[in-house]
Order: C-alpha cells, then sequence, then structure tokens
C-alpha cells in the first residue's frame, strides 16, 4: 500500500510538471458520452479486498479494460474541500473553500464555507408589524470555474446532479440538481425535531442538531406544533409553525397524523413517505398588500415522519423540513423547473445536502437500526432518481452523486473495528452493513454499464477514503497547554464554544474547523497579537512541536502532517480565508467537535466514544479516494485536481485551471 501511495504521487507531481497545452476540440465531441459515478468516501482499500473476494463484479468488469487505483485526494481530505478540488481543478487556495467551516476575522463567528445567505446584513424596509426583506437566497462561495462550464462553451450538453459544494446550482449547466451543502428551510444541515411524552432522557443535555419538545395525550389525540424558520416578513422576530394533531388507535400500535389537508396511517416503527407542508408567512388581508410586490403567502416544504412509539410512552420524529422540489423555496436546479420534473419522474426526495438522520443516532433520539432503515430509504430515493435520469440521458456529460456509503460509514464504521473504543458486542450484527453498500454501488455500475455503449467512458470516483476514528485531540486544548491560546477562566468545566471563553488578549494561535489552525495575527483578527514580523518562526515553532506531539494512551505520534498554507497550495487567489496551517492527524486520530466549534475543553486526547465513528479528516495520504474507469483515459488522473482536466481531454479539449503551475510547485513536491 505505501509503494502505491509514493507511486501515486509520482505520477501527480509529474502531472502537475506538465506543460499545458489548449488544442482543438475534436469533431468526436459531438458522439462522445462521459458518465461519472461519485461516490462519496468510497475506500480503495475497502474496494480492493471486495474485489479480490468477488463480492464487486461489475467493478471488475470495469477494470478488465479499463483503469482501477487510488485517487489523491484534497488537503484537507474533508468533502466540500475535495469536490471544490474535483469542480474547479484548483486546490483550496484557488477555490478557497477549506472545511465545513470558516471564521470572519473581524467577529471570529464561524460560518458555513459553502454558502451564504445573500445580503444578510441589509436592513429591511418596515411597513409597520411587517418588512420588506431587502436581498434574499443564498450565494455560492466556491471560487474558480467549474469544468463544466468549458464543456458547455464547447456546445456540449452537461447534467451535474447533486455536486456536493454547488449550492445555489451555478446556473451553467444544461442541468444541475445542487448536493451536499444544500440547507433545510432553517438554513442548517440539518435539524430533526422529536415529540415525546418522556423528556428525562433529555434533561439537562444540549440535544445537537435537533429540537425536542414535550408532548400530551388527551382523549388518545396529541396536538403539537411544526416550526419552521423566523418570518422574514415580521419586524418582531417570530418562527413560523403549523399545528398538527396525531390520532392514537386505543389498542392497536396505529396512529393517523393530520397535518394541514394532508393525513397518514402510520404504525408503531414506519416512517411516512414525504408530507407537503405549508408555512404561513402572512395573513390573507397583508397578502393582498403583499402579493404585488412578489411575496409568497406560504412557505412550501416537505417532512418524513417516523412513529417511534404509541404507548407507553408517545414519540413521533421529524426529519428536518426539506425545501420541497415541486415548490422550491430556494433554487436547487437549473432550469429552475428542473427539480419538480425529477420529482414528478421519480419521486419526491430528499433536497437537504446531507440526508441520512446521523444527528438522530448520536443524539440518541433514534437507534442504530432505526437509523439505517432511514439510511436505506434515503439511498433508495437517489437509486431510483439515478436510473431516471440515466433512462433519459442520451449526450454530453453526466455527474451524479451517491453519499449514502458516507454518512453511513461515518456512523457504522466501528462495527468492522472491535479495537474501536466504542464498539459493543452487539456492533458485530452490523459489520456487513457497509460491505453491502458497496455492493448496491456495484449494481449501480452494472445497471450503468448495461445501459451505455462502447463509445461512452464511465469513472466511478471517491473523493477520499475512510479510516476508523478511535481517538480525538483538542487542538485548542493542545494550544492551551503549550501556551499560545489562553483562557478568561481555566477552571471552567463546560466550555461554552466559540471561544467565549478565550482571553484574547493574550492568544497567539487558535484551532476552527476540523483541521484548521490559525494565527491571531494583528491587522487581521479582531483583537490579533502576532505581528507579522513573527509569524514565520511561529509557525515553524507550532508545526514543529505539533509533529512532536505523542498521544500517551497509544504511544503513537498525534500528527503526521503538518501544511503550511503559503507553500502547500499552488492556487493563491484565495489563501486570506483559510488557516495558517492545516493539521494532518495520523490515521485513526482527529480533531474533536468540541475543538473544532471553539471549545476548550481541559484534556487534550480522549477516546472516540460517539456513534459517529469512522472518518476521514486526518492525514491526506491516508484517506486516497478511489477511481475506475472502464477505458484509458486520454488524460491521466492521479489527483481529484487533475481529474476534471481528465473529462474535458475525453472531449478533446485540452487545459484547465488544475494544469497552472506556480512558483510553489517545488515546496509542494518536497512535502
Amino acid at each position: 500500500m505505501k509503494e502505491t501511495r509514493i507511486l501515486a504521487t509520482a505520477v501527480v507531481l509529474s502531472a502537475l510538471l506538465a506543460p499545458v497545452v489548449v488544442a482543438d476540440v475534436a469533431e468526436a465531441k459531438e458522439e462522445r458520452k462521459v458518465i461519472v459515478l461519485g461516490f462519496d468516501g468510497l475506500d480503495y482499500e475497502l474496494v480492493r479486498d471486495l474485489m479480490d473476494d468477488g463480492r464487486l463484479p461489475n467493478f471488475a468488469r470495469m477494470i478488465q479494460r479499463g483503469t482501477f487505483g487510488p485517487l489523491g485526494t484534497s488537503i484537507p481530505p474533508q468533502s466540500p474541500v475535495a469536490w471544490s478540488n474535483f469542480i474547479t481543478g484548483m486546490d483550496a487556495g484557488g477555490h478557497g473553500i477549506f472545511d465545513f467551516i470558516h471564521r470572519d476575522p473581524k467577529t471570529m463567528i464561524p460560518y458555513l464555507s459553502t454558502s451564504r445567505p445573500a445580503d444578510a446584513d441589509a436592513e429591511p424596509m418596515k411597513l409597520g408589524k411587517y418588512q420588506l426583506p431587502k436581498g434574499g437566497g443564498f450565494e455560492l462561495l466556491r471560487h474558480g470555474r467549474a469544468f463544466w462550464e468549458v464543456l458547455e462553451e464547447n456546445g456540449i450538453e452537461t447534467t451535474v446532479l447533486r455536486m456536493p459544494a454547488n449550492f445555489p446550482p451555478s446556473g451553467t449547466a444544461s442541468r444541475e440538481l445542487s448536493g451536499m451543502g444544500t440547507p433545510d428551510v432553517l438554513g442548517t444541515y440539518g435539524t430533526f425535531s422529536f415529540w415525546t411524552t418522556d423528556r428525562s432522557p433529555f434533561a439537562g443535555r444540549n440535544v445537537s442538531g435537533g429540537k425536542v419538545y414535550g408532548a400530551r395525550v388527551r382523549n388518545n389525540v396529541v396536538k403539537a406544533s411544526i416550526y419552521g424558520p423566523t418570518n422574514p416578513y415580521l419586524a418582531e422576530a417570530e418562527k413560523v409553525k403549523t399545528d398538527f394533531a396525531v390520532h392514537l388507535d386505543p389498542e392497536e400500535p396505529f396512529a393517523k397524523l393530520v397535518i394541514g389537508a394532508e393525513e397518514r396511517i402510520l404504525k408503531e416503527g414506519e416512517w411516512s413517505d414525504w408530507v407537503p407542508i405549508e408555512f404561513e408567512l402572512a395573513p390573507n388581508w397583508a397578502f393582498k398588500l403583499l402579493d404585488p410586490l412578489g411575496i409568497p403567502q406560504t412557505l412550501p416544504v416537505m417532512c418524513r415522519f417516523y412513529l417511534k412509539q404509541v404507548r407507553p410512552e408517545f414519540m413521533l420524529y421529524a426529519s428536518p423540513a426539506n425545501i420541497d422540489p415541486m415548490n422550491p423555496a430556494f433554487p436547487i436546479s437549473t432550469p429552475p423547473s428542473y427539480a419538480a420534473e425529477l420529482a414528478k419522474g421519480a419521486g419526491r426526495f430528499y433536497t437537504q445536502g446531507m440526508m441520512e438522520e446521523t444527528k438522530g443516532l448520536t443524539e440518541e433520539v433514534l437507534t442504530q437500526e432505526e437509523f439505517l432503515t432511514q439510511a436505506k430509504i434515503a439511498g433508495q430515493e437517489i437509486v431510483d432518481q439515478y436510473a431516471y435520469v440515466l433512462r433519459n440521458f442520451e449526450k454530453g456529460f453526466l455527474f451524479y452523486y451517491f453519499g449514502n456509503q458516507d454518512q453511513t460509514g461515518h456512523m457504522i464504521w466501528k462495527s468492522m473495528d472491535p479495537e474501536h473504543p466504542a464498539y459493543r458486542d452487539q456492533d458485530a450484527a452490523f459489520a456487513n452493513v457497509i460491505p453491502k453498500i458497496y455492493e448496491e454501488l456495484d449494481k449501480i455500475v452494472g445497471l450503468t454499464l448495461g445501459a451505455i455503449d462502447d463509445e461512452t467512458t464511465l469513472i466511478v470516483m471517491s473523493d477520499h477514503g475512510f479510516a476508523s476514528w478511535r481517538r480525538a485531540m483538542n487542538l485548542n486544548s493542545w494550544l492551551h497547554q503549550n501556551g499560545y491560546l489562553a483562557l478568561k477562566n481555566p477552571d471552567i468545566r463546560d466550555d461554552p464554544g466559540l471561544f467565549l471563553n478565550v482571553d484574547w488578549t493574550r492568544t497567539k494561535a487558535y484551532g476552527l474547523g476540523l483541521n484548521g489552525l490559525y494565527l491571531n495575527l494583528r491587522g487581521r483578527e479582531r483583537w490579533g497579537t502576532v505581528n507579522e514580523s513573527d509569524v514565520e518562526t511561529l509557525l515553524a515553532e507550532i508545526g514543529d512541536k505539533l509533529l512532536a506531539t505523542v498521544d500517551p494512551a497509544t504511544n503513537q505520534r498525534a500528527v503526521t502532517k503538518v501544511y503550511r498554507s503559503e507553500t502547500t497550495f499552488r492556487h493563491r487567489d484565495h489563501l486570506d480565508i483559510g488557516p495558517d496551517l492545516l493539521v494532518g492527524y495520523a490515521e485513526g486520530m482527529r480533531c474533536s467537535n468540541q475543538s473544532a466549534l471553539g471549545e476548550v475543553p481541559q484534556e487534550v486526547f480522549t477516546d472516540n466514544e460517539d456513534e459517529w465513528s469512522g472518518d476521514h479528516c486526518m492525514d491526506h495520504e491516508t484517506v486516497p479516494g478511489v477511481l475506475l474507469t472502464n477505458r484509458p483515459l486520454q488524460r491521466p488522473a492521479p489527483a481529484l485536481e487533475n481529474l476534471a482536466a481528465a473529462v474535458l481531454a475525453e472531449f478533446g479539449i485540452h487545459g484547465f485551471a488544475g494544469e497552472v503551475k506556480d512558483e510553489n510547485l517545488e515546496a509542494v513536491a518536497s512535502q
């Protein structure tokens, strides 16, 4: 494996050093078809092992005439970074996506890295009780040209479905559907709702990623409300809501859900289909005033409901409120009508970018079995939609993304690792879950091979691999113990997070996100203390200490790579957005969730006891992705940054952003 990675690195460097060639587009472009299947988190070593065992026959069919190998991932190997590398042919310094979250150095407040509300700070126009917000919608924060723009400019039709880091959709493909990064209607990556007559298990807990509400059963009826976002048209902040009722069968484990004009009969332990819901934004009399201004009266959403228990305690779970593709409140497709076309063709679908209910499992609202049932429902939606899209694909370029194996892998990976701290005897029953998902992906490949001709290029790729996440490192705690981060109250047991306990006047460095380390730089950070003249010395010092840090529980190095942004990234237009250092944790180690959001726990190292047991935000060389093709590519693609250029080359188009050389290449090669 080590030799394979060394070879892959050498090929990457040779590709980067290759001269840029811009050739005429071949006449065959009108006839050529290329399909890329993006299998998020597909692990190279696991794929190889399953192929050796004969469990992935269609993968094996592909490489009889094509290729198979590791695909170099991004620095850091996080999904929004990796997919942006693929989309733009650039590294994070060029596209400006360094993590799931970034920070505003003037406020030190974190924000989601790939999109944000447009004109969020604009002052609304007041109309008594109501207001007219300025701006609205979302802004895509990814920089650089998407490779499909080049295809379109050369007359090649493109269909790009569920591409991560592409919300709102670029608008430059013939057909698009946004993917990972698409929020729920609350603007989050997914906030569930849970109603129960027994809230004692959640007493004193901060439930992450969801809201727990009390419920009362009266005459076998539960009345409750589901809440949406803050009403943008009210001057006083008030969340929109819709009331509903659940009528319980007095003897059998059944219930009838009534919400608006919708009714669903559910059995205990059953998920509903998609239930359309409308949140009222303005009453009828106000709507008559607002309608000429193009302001909608209602906000259409949709949810899936899960009747967890009827008695002795009542428990009802609702998925995050998703944007309804039949009537999208925000742009999720190109053209805007395409989302509804997909819904009509293959059924309503999760529009939220990460659709598996991982928070429900980590917060112990759902069991492993319940989570896997929901994940299977979400995965089948994607399969059904892809089959519809494939039947209607006639020419040009098609990309389709599958993320079920990634999100399920995060939650179930420990089942394949009896040495994991969170492993329990009952986990053995789930040891085959992830291999079975890989087998389902193999069937997708078989479906595709059966639908294409011999002249169509099929590429199967993943953005990164996977590893067991056994130990967590609190980077901010390490910085505190080593004298780089100061606290207002060092004795606090429950750090509030978001750096609220940090004394910025005595702090030199801090961690944010899963791999980022920033200097508290004077003139950049709001309360900066580090002078520009001290930057080089300080970064070198911190980097050397991190590389020398040993986890006392394992006697192994905690960090195997430290990347300096100034010398690692060869694209430099947006280095100012990202960290000064990126920490490549050793395989099996990852930054803790607490430290990633600005907490400073007292311990530096802890066992990972969470359900989220597998990950990839480590040293990028330990978690390569996968590349399979059904025919040799015209241009090799040893890494994600090269893959877009390879796709273009299949259409006779040469030269792309990722091929640009700069003076930092030798620095990259030396690492």
